[in-house]
Formats: structure tokens, C-alpha cells, sequence
């Protein structure tokens, strides 16, 4: 059975920094994020005059940015940002960007196959991994404000081994610090069960798992379909627990990208949904990648990078996990005790659509 835990420690509220830089692209995003997410007004027009534009606020955005609802003291904010930036260049103009040319999908029947033989590169998975032992490497963020200005906490180096499909982690460094604290002791967010569990359930016929076909996606150079799915409450195994205490197992759903080539998952999200209105996590969710790893001489498809994100109240927590420098198991497996640099972009995020 898939158990998934997530937890969530409370942490002492941080400041905003000073001042922040901000083109006048990202103010607007900011903005329009704040709005969707029913930001308080007067917490924004707060952040708003920590900012310095480095190019001009005209007029028209911030009349654009009431119609789509900022709040009176936003506007009052935004328009001493427009005056403060009046001798600035203005924005560079963005040329249009082309359209692309639609890409026809699947017919539902061949959707079905896909589905079918996703399942079974599922379902198959975990038999199919080689013992290793990798480094596992947890940056985790904070956010008091809830307007997702992550804060660095802390970075958790671990020794994973994975002997006869089962996971073992054991902390190395804690800040690039040596230390022997018990994985479970860390205390704040943690995750387990990255190497097939998520996969199962969700591929489990009894489960029963909605599949959709919903678009093409280009992921580390290869092309995907990209299945949208829901799994109901009353089939979910994915448990959700509050400071070890609390704990419910929610209904979710995500979406799971397939290679069109050999049907493996190369990324699946699960987002919580039908959370009790009185547990004290209202948002949880994860993002898993795979790639493909070189393990005694063979390619293997492993876990490249897992996010984990969940919000209590207005408290926000950020789990980014990467799992790096694949070993076969052995004796004279050798794991460098050092915190790798984060991956590079390319390798995180989706590219647009190809023919």
C-alpha cells in the first residue's frame, strides 16, 4: 500500500526583504497572482512599497490591474510606483510570438492503448530497478506571507539505498554540515516513496483511475502525451498527515506525462483535493520527474527531482528533492560527501510543443 506522508512544521514568521527590483513584467504577474489568490489588499500595497521598478509604470497597467480587481490601497501603491518611475525608460515591447501549428492527438481508442501500456511500465517498475544507493538532496523553502517569496531553511544531503525494493535514507549533511540526526527526526517537511509507489497507485486497476488525453508536451528533448486524471477518495491511498497527529486520506488529482516512444512516465503530479475544511493543511501537493541514469554500465529510468508544496493557512512550505550521482550497490559503492549544485533548468522545465 502507498503511504505518502506530509508534514508540516510551523515555523517562526520572516520579514520581507528591504527592497525588491522589479521590471514592470513581473510587478504585473505579481499583481495578477495576488488577485487570483485573494491576497489581503492592504498586505500587497505593504510589499508594493518595498519595490523599485527599473522601468516605467504607465498609466494604463495600473488602470488595467484595477478592472481586474486590486484593491484600493494596491492602486494607491501602484500609483506612487507609476510616479516614482516616470523619468525610467519604458518597457521593452515583445514582439508577437507565432502561434503553433495544432498537433492532432491520439484517437480516443489509441489513448486507451497508451493508457494500457503506461500501466503496465507502471505497474512493472519497481521489479525492474537494479540496488543502488544515490544522494538525495532536499532544499527546503519557506514562505510566512503566503505571496510565494521563498525563504531557504535549510538543505538536507542524505544517503538513499535502495536494496531489494525498499528505500533506506540516512542524513549525511544538514547545510553542508556533517551530521547523523535519524531521517524521521528532521522535524518541518519531509517525503518518502518516490521509487514506484506513486506510480502503483495510480496505475492500479483498482484504483480505477480517470484518464484523459489532454495535450502534447516536449519534456528533456523527448516528446510526451500528457494525461490529465482523478482519482476519488474513496479509491485513494495517499495519506496526508499533520505533525505526526492528524492525519486524512484525501481524493487527488494530477497529470501524467508518457513518452511516446516506449510509454514510460517520465513526470506524474498529484494535487490533494476534498480536504476537511477543519484540517490544518488546506493545500498539498507533488511534482515527481524521472530520467534516465546510468547504473553499472546500463540506463535505468530513476527519480531525477520531486517538489513538494503544501500551505497551512496562510503559511506556505516548498519541498525541491533531487536524487543524483546513481552507484550500484555494493561495498565498493563510493557516494561523495557534498551537496551537488541544483539541476539546470532544461532539465526541469517542460519545453513548448514540437512537431
Amino acid at each position: 500500500m502507498l503511504r505518502r506522508d506530509v508534514i508540516l512544521g510551523l515555523l517562526a514568521a520572516l520579514g520581507a526583504p528591504a527592497q525588491t527590483k522589479m521590471t514592470v513584467a513581473q510587478l504585473v504577474s505579481f499583481v495578477k497572482s495576488s488577485i487570483e489568490l485573494h491576497h489581503p489588499d492592504r498586505q500587497v500595497a505593504e510589499y508594493l512599497k518595498k519595490v523599485i521598478l527599473s522601468n516605467r509604470l504607465d498609466a494604463r497597467t495600473v488602470e488595467d490591474l484595477q478592472g481586474l480587481g486590486a484593491g484600493p490601497r494596491t492602486v494607491e501603491a501602484l500609483n506612487a510606483l507609476r510616479e516614482a518611475s516616470k523619468s525610467l525608460p519604458p518597457p521593452p515591447v515583445e514582439a508577437p510570438k507565432p502561434k503553433p501549428t495544432p498537433i492532432p492527438g491520439p484517437s480516443p481508442l489509441e489513448a486507451k492503448k497508451i493508457v494500457e501500456e503506461a500501466r503496465q511500465y507502471a505497474l512493472s517498475f519497481a521489479k525492474r530497478l537494479p540496488d543502488f544507493i544515490c544522494t538525495q538532496v532536499t532544499r527546503r523553502y519557506i514562505d510566512p506571507s503566503g505571496l510565494e517569496f521563498w525563504q531557504r531553511d535549510d538543505v538536507i544531503t542524505a544517503r538513499l539505498t535502495y536494496f531489494e525494493q525498499k528505500e533506506d535514507y540516512k542524513v549525511v549533511l544538514v547545510n553542508n554540515r556533517m551530521s547523523d540526526v535519524s531521517y524521521d527526526r528532521l522535524g518541518g517537511s519531509t517525503s518518502t516513496g518516490e521509487f514506484g509507489s506513486m506510480l502503483k497507485e495510480v496505475f492500479e486497476p483498482a484504483t480505477e483511475t480517470d484518464f484523459r488525453w489532454e495535450r502534447w508536451a516536449t519534456l528533456r528533448g523527448r516528446r510526451m502525451h500528457v494525461f490529465a486524471y482523478r482519482v476519488l477518495k474513496s479509491r485513494s491511498q495517499w495519506h496526508v498527515s499533520f505533525e505526526r497527529r492528524l492525519e486524512i486520506v484525501p481524493g487527488y488529482n494530477g497529470l501524467v506525462y508518457v513518452d511516446r516512444d516506449n510509454f514510460a512516465v517520465m513526470r506524474i503530479s498529484l494535487e490533494a483535493q476534498d480536504i476537511p475544511t477543519d484540517f490544518p493543511i488546506q493545500q498539498a501537493g507533488t511534482t515527481l520527474d524521472y530520467d534516465f541514469a546510468e547504473i553499472g554500465g546500463q540506463q535505468y529510468i530513476l527519480p531525477l527531482r520531486a517538489v513538494m508544496r503544501m500551505r497551512n493557512g496562510k503559511f506556505l512550505s516548498k519541498n525541491e528533492v533531487e536524487f543524483r550521482m546513481y552507484r550500484k550497490f555494493g561495498a565498493e559503492a563510493i557516494i561523495r560527501f557534498e551537496t551537488p549544485e541544483p539541476l539546470p533548468e532544461e532539465k526541469i522545465n517542460e519545453q513548448p510543443p514540437r512537431p
